[in-house]
């Protein structure tokens, strides 16, 4: 049977929040939004192991949070790199020397701390019988397509193009592949001078490692990216406990 192990991504800075931490390791009712996330995968029962991608200044931090927190499936933190990209690279090599080229791995960004046992669940399942998995959700909007130059919060921006809803999934994460083929991405990637992907799937687009299957995901598995966002967070911890 597959291995299934968690690859968290907790190398972000948090620029938008305007914070003097990054926003993983803020409090939001009683622990660290990472406490959060690493229990999720903690709790489920087909996750092996959990490894966490973040700077090497903070990485006696993650530690310490994880004893805190009794993250018995704790295994290492893994150094990021300057960008999401090399940081989800950095861990993909390093867990190379941990675990086998068949071993599930989903990789998981640390401020989305609501993902659900459903979710990771989907993920495991979709990879094992299809090869890969992406969570997703249906979009609700249709959008318009920025014309070239224009800036997006310009308002000379100008658009002639839209793509309708039904064209369009709305990609959360945890993505999901066996682990060698994540490391076949990364050499191909390198080969290539490809130095930054918005994400596992976007690259995965890029370099032809397609088609890729979904995996569904829930409204609030949603990114902490903005201050009112821990708000809701909170609410919602609230909500479920109560």
């Amino acid at each position: 049977m597959n291995r299934s192990v968690a690859l968290i991504l907790a190398g972000g800075v948090g620029s938008r929040m305007n914070l003097s931490i990054p926003k993983q390791f803020v409090v939001v009712d009683g622990m660290t939004v990472l406490q959060h996330t690493m229990l999720a995968f903690q709790r489920h029962q087909l996750v092996s192991a959990i490894y966490v991608v973040a700077s090497p200044q903070w990485a006696e931090t993650v530690r310490q949070q994880a004893k805190e927190a009794g993250i018995g499936k704790f295994a290492s933190c893994l150094d990021a790199g300057e960008n999401s990209f090399l940081s989800a690279k950095n861990g993909i090599m390093a867990l190379q020397k941990e675990e086998g080229e068949n071993t599930v791995v989903l990789i998981h960004d640390a401020v989305r701390p609501l993902v659900s046992q459903d979710i990771i669940s989907r993920n495991i399942a979709v990879c094992l019988s299809r090869g890969n998995a992406i969570t997703t959700l249906p979009s609700q909007e249709s959008y318009m397509v920025i014309d070239s130059g224009a800036g997006a919060c310009d308002k000379e921006t100008t658009s002639s193009e839209y793509i309708l809803r039904e064209k369009l999934l709305r990609a959360q994460t945890p993505h999901t592949f066996l682990l060698g083929e994540l490391a076949t991405m990364m050499t191909e990637a390198e080969e290539r001078g490809i130095t930054y992907s918005q994400s596992i799937f976007t690259l995965a687009n890029e370099l032809g490692h397609v088609p890729l299957h979904i995996a569904e995901g829930e409204m609030v598995n949603f990114k902490l990216t903005l201050p009112s966002d821990f708000t809701i967070f909170q609410a919602i911890l609230h909500e479920t406990r109560d």
